[in-house]
């Protein structure tokens, strides 16, 4: 009887001691179950954040490489040399421009241009990294590497010089070769070894434009060169002013400029007076070669002679504010050129209307006359019979006038010798 009551009891113990260890272990699942929910809903709300996050990295890598290659690639310069690219080939199309090519063309120069700034500052990163002016660029504030410079360098100078000779043809991909060429492994040295660096940077800047004119014609021709000259001539006081107004600088970076040799500036300020006289006949040639019309050559000249009594004044005082003033009117000069070149410029319909007026005048009078010369004989004091025939004049090739003003290496004019 008492085993029984025993077993009865214990039985019973053991029952409450399942329920409550029972509820005990769902009250645990319950509280686990809580606290994992509790710490997965902070994970499902951070998703978007931790998204946001990666995505301002990213832009602001984009926005990190994107300045720098700007700033390698001298982004406003490259933009000058498109323009005077563009308006070579605006020039050399003629009649209507193809759109089409023109943007090839302005993209193919925008890249190799920038691909020629990019190895001239791997080159120079040295010197840039000493002077005020440049030591904040990429490459000397350690913003980029150079093996990373170089291999964007080389990517988007191949790129351009194909993307030319596939769209336009290969003199204008050979001309971008050749310039890159010319700039970054002729002018860059130069310009820590000799003063004629200037005058190497300016055959450097004349060619884009010479470029624009290929890639729309196909070849090049005496007129192309009045825009390629305007510029090459137009950069001799445009550098000249600038390395007056940073010769500390200059020298500070080893640079060999024209005006560190010339303390008190007067070689300076001559030679920028005398390329600046030779803008002068450009109008003149452009109107006479049939590029533009006659009011181009009134705007070219009272254009050049503005930027000639700058350079007069800087030589007359030979101080930063003068330079500075002679810079500046460099500065108006080109766009305002070029704006003019445009405006003005003669398409070939124009040309061939104009030549066959003139023909048809010439031919009429031609007609008149003989029948003039025909019907009225005169004698001389012998009583012999003469008849007065006019002498056709000549045309003057566009090669004479070159040799009379700003091209003393072309032949000279056939009328010197007559």
């Amino acid at each position: 009887m008492f085993r029984r009551n025993w077993n009865c009891a214990t039985l019973y113990s053991r029952l409450v001691n399942f329920s409550s260890s029972s509820s005990s272990s769902l009250h645990n699942f319950t509280h686990l179950r809580s606290s994992f929910s509790s710490s997965s809903s902070p994970n499902l709300h951070l998703t978007p954040s931790v998204a946001a996050s990666k995505s301002t990295d990213l832009l602001s890598l984009v926005r990190h490489y994107g300045n720098c290659y700007s700033e390698l690639s001298k982004a406003r310069l490259s933009l000058l040399v498109v323009a005077t690219s563009g308006t070579g080939f605006v020039l050399g199309s003629g009649g209507a421009v193809d759109l089409s090519v023109l943007s090839y063309t302005c993209l193919g120069t925008m890249m190799v241009a920038a691909s020629a700034s990019t190895l001239n500052q791997v080159f120079e990163v040295k010197n840039d990294a000493i002077m005020k002016r440049t030591n904040r660029r990429p490459l000397p504030s350690g913003r980029i590497t150079i093996p990373h410079a170089v291999g964007w360098a080389s990517s988007v100078g191949l790129a351009g010089t194909a993307l030319l000779a596939t769209q336009t043809n290969m003199l204008a991909a050979g001309l971008a070769a050749s310039n890159l060429i010319l700039y970054s492994f002729v002018y860059t040295p130069l310009k820590q070894i000799h003063p004629v660096n200037t005058w190497v940077g300016a055959v450097v800047g004349a060619i884009p434009p010479l470029l624009g004119w290929a890639a729309a014609s196909g070849d090049i021709s005496l007129n192309s060169l009045i825009l390629p000259a305007a510029l090459y001539f137009w950069q001799i006081p445009h550098f000249m002013a600038l390395a007056y107004l940073c010769r500390d600088d200059y020298a500070a970076g080893g640079f060999k400029m024209y005006s560190l040799a010339d303390t008190s500036g007067r070689k300076t300020a001559v030679v920028a007076l005398r390329n600046s006289i030779y803008l002068i006949p450009l109008g003149f040639l452009a109107y006479d070669w049939g590029v533009t019309s006659g009011w181009f050559c009134l705007e070219s000249t009272a254009l050049t002679l503005a930027i000639s009594a700058a350079a007069f004044s800087f030589y007359r005082d030979r101080t930063k504010e003068r330079a500075r003033r002679m810079f500046h009117a460099s500065l108006l000069y080109l766009p305002i050129f070029m704006a003019g070149l445009l405006i003005h410029r003669r398409t070939d319909d124009q040309q061939f209307s104009e030549v066959n007026a003139d023909g048809f005048v010439k031919s009429s009078s031609s007609v008149e006359s003989s029948s003039s010369v025909e019907s009225s004989d005169t004698h001389d004091k012998n009583g012999n019979q003469k008849i007065k025939g006019r002498q056709g004049n000549r045309a003057r090739s566009p090669v004479a006038y070159a040799s009379c003003a700003p091209f003393p290496f072309l032949p000279l004019p056939d009328e010197i010798f007559d």
